[in-house]
Order: C-alpha cells, then structure tokens, then sequence
C-alpha cells in the first residue's frame, strides 16, 4: 500500500479526483495518509474531513521566520509516514532539505506541457492567460518529480489539451483540469505505486 500526503492551498479539486480514483477501485493500493494545507481557509481541507482524512493546516503566517515554517511542515509530512509527497496546487516553495530527504518521492501536477509556460511566475491562471497570449493551438498537464529547480524535475506524464478560438484563461484552465490534471495526476500515482516507475539519468522510464 503506497501512502501519501497530498499538499494543497486551494479548492482541492485535484486532491477530489485522487479520492475518486480511490474510492471507485481505479487506484487500488494507494492510501491517502494526510492533507496538508498552507492555507487554513482551503476547500481542500474540507474535503478531507468529508471523506475521513487527516487533514490539517501549516501556515507561514503562524511561525516567525520561514526557516520554523519548514521544519513544520517537513515534521507534519514526517509524522505522516507517507511513501510519496503529491503536490496538488501548493503554492509554497519546497524547502531543499525535504527536496533531498524526499528524493524522487514528491510529485508535482503542472497545467501545461513542460517546458512551456512553466518556471517561476507560471502559476494558477497565469499559465493559461500565457498560453492564450502565445497563441499556442494545444496546451496541456504535466506530471514531474521535484528538484531544486522550478518544475525542472523529470517528467512522468503529459496530456495534451486542444486550445479553442474562443476560451478565456478560466474556460481553458477549467478543460486542462477536466481532460488532463484529473486524468494523468491518479494515473502517475497508480505507476509509482505499482513500482513501474523509475529515474534514470535524470529521465523517467516507465515499466510496461
């Protein structure tokens, strides 16, 4: 049984299709250890709780210096005993030393096709309102393990989305979601739990 924690900041709708995964038999030997959130407010918490996870909140805002913060939240993912750490629109910067402790063991979900429209500033609806502004005809999910860098980790999976004449960043955002976060972010946990995934030199090679 592969346990994870999943860290969210948002909504949580992301975290809901890793639930539905679970709960419908499609992700048969994975468990959902705990929730972690930044923000106390976030949907995802809620979620949570409805569905019987652990679920709490380390904030920034309640530690003095950022240094206290992320020792907090390394001891909360710690203290989970997970397996893999998925980062589900977590708008915190991972903190190198869980970076290293976690080697390979932290997934990311990136709303478009790595390497565009990613990196420092591309979060949110700002990767959306870059790819309309590019004029780019598909975008896309990516899911890659963290590194050092800004989603410059090996890559697991993409998922290409076509982009139409008339979508605005929320309507494209909200299809890139639909057709390819909710589909390809399970399915990459499904992998690594059945250890069909593994790094080499710095590329992901899957298993057949």
């Amino acid at each position: 049984m592969l346990r994870i924690a999943v860290l969210v900041s948002g909504g949580g709708t992301n975290l809901q299709a890793i639930i539905d995964s679970i709960e419908s038999g499609k992700l048969t030997n994975v468990e959902i250890a705990r929730v972690i959130s930044n923000n106390k407010n976030a949907g995802a918490l809620e979620r949570a709780k409805k569905h019987g996870i652990d679920a709490l909140c380390v904030s920034p805002k309640d530690y003095d210096d950022r240094a206290l913060f992320n020792k907090a939240l390394i001891a909360a993912v710690d203290d989970a005993k997970v397996d893999l750490v998925v980062l589900a629109g977590f708008l915190v910067v991972i903190p190198q030393e869980m970076i290293v402790k976690y080697r390979n063991r932290i997934i990311n979900i990136h709303p478009s096709l790595i390497p565009s429209f990613c990196g420092t500033g591309y979060y949110g609806l700002k990767v959306h309102e870059g790819a309309l502004e590019r004029g780019v005809k598909v975008t896309g999910a990516t899911v890659h393990f963290v590194d050092e860098g800004t989603d410059t980790g090996p890559i697991i999976l993409q998922k290409p989305v076509e982009v139409l004449d008339d979508d605005t960043p929320k309507s494209l955002q909200q299809r890139v979601m639909e057709q390819a976060e909710w589909v390809i972010l399970p399915k990459a946990i499904g992998l690594i739990a059945d250890g069909l995934v593994e790094v080499v030199d710095n590329k992901v090679r899957i298993r057949r």
